[in-house]
């Protein structure tokens, strides 16, 4: 696979690490495109690539494809704009790898299929350092052929992988997975910010957490982050709304009530509000902590 030439769209946090992390496992990322130019054209300089001007121009110069993007409206927007990826796509690969709706994953797969290109869905878990050195948790949604096809590739962004099943199964699992850390995290937030209130050892109260019912990855990765007001963007706030949204919508969809994921989005959506949407997750305590900005 190593002989394929790799294009990325989408060259922020997640995006420019993997095309990092690839071109030092001896792939030749050959094309990115990213809003920014700038940003493009940066990473190209570092990585020996080329910064592509127009979305076309990436499908031309590469085999497979791999996008980052924020949200549904900017994957119609380089897929279905008038400068768009599927422009003489035929046997291309598309893996997109952004946690969007479903609904949007199946209907690339049907577009693709029209043209004789393929798409897979590459869903992330894990952060930037992960995504730098090929540590990142992967689900995968798809033609499992396809998926078995691209899996050296995969392994190579990867710890671990699993194959969810078709086209959207991996962005329902997805947003589950963000959604149950979501509440977590809001859940974190909320102790400590009481701990904090009753005059507690706040880290103390971490170490009973970490040996009791309390422990969580959450408190491994975020406690001390919420203690320090250290809230440097691994994850935003704005997109574990995002996240929290899309679950709440899809628990609707079958009738689930979800009380818990609804009060972590509505706490979400006022630390956007303040003005906090690209604070890290972590600054969920912002709205919990005695004396704190969003608190009063």
């Amino acid at each position: 696979m190593k002989d394929q030439k790799i294009g990325f769209v989408g060259l922020g946090r997640m995006g420019g690490n993997m095309a990092r992390c690839l071109k030092d496992k001896g792939y030749s990322v050959s094309a990115l495109f990213d809003i920014d130019q700038d940003l493009a054209k940066d990473l190209a300089s570092e990585i020996d690539s080329t910064a592509c001007k127009t979305l076309a121009e990436v499908t031309a110069s590469a085999d497979i494809i791999l996008t980052v993007v924020t949200n549904d409206s900017a994957m119609d927007a380089i897929y279905f704009g008038d400068d768009n990826l599927f422009i003489a796509a035929e046997g291309k690969l598309f893996i997109n790898c952004a946690t969007l709706t479903p609904s949007i994953h199946v209907k690339l797969e049907e577009a693709a299929a029209k043209i004789g290109a393929k798409t897979l869905e590459g869903c992330m878990a894990s952060s930037i350092p992960q995504a730098r050195h090929g540590e990142l948790y992967l689900m995968i949604g798809g033609q499992e052929a396809e998926f078995e096809a691209a899996k050296p590739l995969l392994d190579d962004l990867s710890k671990a992988l699993t194959y969810v099943g078709p086209s959207g199964k991996a962005s329902e699992v997805k947003a589950l997975v963000n959604m149950v850390m979501n509440i977590n995290t809001g859940a974190l937030a909320e102790g400590l910010g009481l701990g904090a209130a009753l005059g507690i050892d706040l880290e103390m109260l971490c170490k009973v957490f970490s040996q009791t019912g309390a422990n969580s990855r959450v408190l491994e990765t975020d406690a001390e982050d919420m203690l320090n007001r250290d809230h440097d963007c691994f994850f935003s706030a704005s997109h574990a709304a995002k996240d929290s949204g899309i679950a709440l919508d899809l628990g609707k969809s079958k009738g689930v009530s979800m009380p818990l994921a609804q009060a972590t989005l509505e706490q979400y959506n006022k630390l956007c509000e303040l003005g906090l949407g690209e604070l890290d997750k972590s600054g969920i305590a912002e709205l919990t902590f005695p004396g704190r900005k969003g608190s009063e």
